[in-house]
């Protein structure tokens, strides 16, 4: 919204700061932290009241965790205030990837809210129909992906880059989906979010690896969007998607606030409010953005996490054995021994580390 202000910078020099992403992405991360910071105490102060109880532990969960009883959820709206209100004041709203990108974040973290609401007041770790939530997260990151497909579709003058799945160590190998690129780009989305809302089991677990992922696909986003640096490391230049490294600046403001109350012992939870909302802002970037399969490997942690349930499930289903202690893979270690504390810092070693592996598919092309 602010950058209008730049219609003032043949008036005041100053205004022209306004005019880059680098200044308006430092500023979204500032304002987002601030906003996070101010307002997360009474937050936090007016959700353990509604709550009670708080949010339910799983029974054959870690011994360690029943201590955790008491804890208010749903800390992802502290995240989400910061996040939309950051980019209203700094992004530039006309941009169709920023609006789609926000209306994702609302979308799937009003569904995870009304996850977190049902098992706080149920006091039962299951939320509403599966089935129904898929639903709902697939119909919006379907539109989603139709909307971001139609953007660069025009900003290509008509090509099917727009529908087309970029493969990272390739110049120019792509493959045109067509109109199942929609469903590519939705199962993108919704598996993202799905994988983060895993990976939020222990305290600051899943918060730092997606600032992580956030400063990378900003680092993308600023790159895609910028013709003569795409043009230079030979990725694929997406006019507007820019803009996103804006919005990603105030994930990471927003996350570096809330880690101050969820860092061990938890003053309070993230939920499916946040971790839902979160994996798909971070899934309609990779899309956005044309690097899909290097969301893979950024968020290869969340990709990990999914994977140990899924096979957890299909083993038990199969076979009447279990492959893990438990699942997701981080119970697993606790179960093992390792205390809360060296299963967060260790995966959050694992999420840098993938970072820069994807990072670097960037220039090795």
């Amino acid at each position: 919204m602010l950058i209008w202000l730049v219609e003032l910078s043949d008036f005041f020099q100053f205004f022209n700061l306004f005019r880059y992403l680098t200044f308006r992405t430092g500023a979204a991360m500032a304002t987002s932290a601030l906003i996070v910071f101010l307002f997360g105490p009474r937050i936090i102060v007016s959700l353990s009241a509604r709550q009670g109880r708080g949010q339910p532990i799983r029974a054959d969960g870690p011994q360690t965790h029943f201590k955790k009883a008491g804890t208010p959820t749903m800390g992802g709206l502290m995240m989400l205030t910061g996040i939309v209100a950051s980019s209203l004041f700094w992004a530039d709203l006309s941009n169709v990837y920023v609006v789609v990108t926000l209306l994702v974040t609302l979308g799937f973290g009003l569904i995870g809210f009304y996850d977190d609401y049902l098992k706080v007041t149920k006091q039962t770790d299951r939320g509403f129909s599966g089935k129904m939530r898929l639903l709902m997260e697939f119909l919006i990151a379907g539109l989603a992906v139709y909307f971001i497909m139609t953007a660069s579709l025009a900003a290509s003058n008509g090509s099917t880059f727009g529908s087309s799945l970029a493969f990272p160590f390739f110049k120019d190998f792509v493959i045109d989906l067509g109109i199942f690129f929609v469903l590519f780009g939705a199962f993108v989305i919704v598996g993202a979010g799905n994988a983060v809302n895993l990976t939020d089991g222990l305290d600051g677990l899943a918060i730092v690896p997606i600032m992580i992922a956030a400063a990378s696909f900003g680092v993308i986003a600023y790159l895609s969007g910028n013709a003569v640096f795409s043009n230079y490391l030979q990725i694929n230049f997406v006019p507007g998607t820019g803009e996103l490294a804006v919005v990603l600046g105030a994930v990471i403001g927003a996350g570096l606030g809330f880690l101050w109350f969820n860092a061990p012992p938890a003053a309070i939870f993230m939920g499916d409010t946040g971790s839902l909302a979160l994996g798909g802002l971070v899934g309609t970037v990779a899309v956005a953005t044309k690097h899909e399969i290097v969301m893979a490997i950024i968020g290869g942690l969340f990709v990990m996490e999914a994977l140990s349930v899924i096979m957890q499930v299909a083993s038990f289903k199969l076979t009447g054995k279990r492959i893990f202690l438990m699942a997701p893979i981080h119970h697993h270690f606790e179960k093992l021994g390792w205390t809360e504390s060296q299963v967060v810092i260790r995966f959050w070693i694992i999420s840098v580390g993938l970072a820069m592996l994807g990072l670097a598919t960037l220039k090795l092309r």
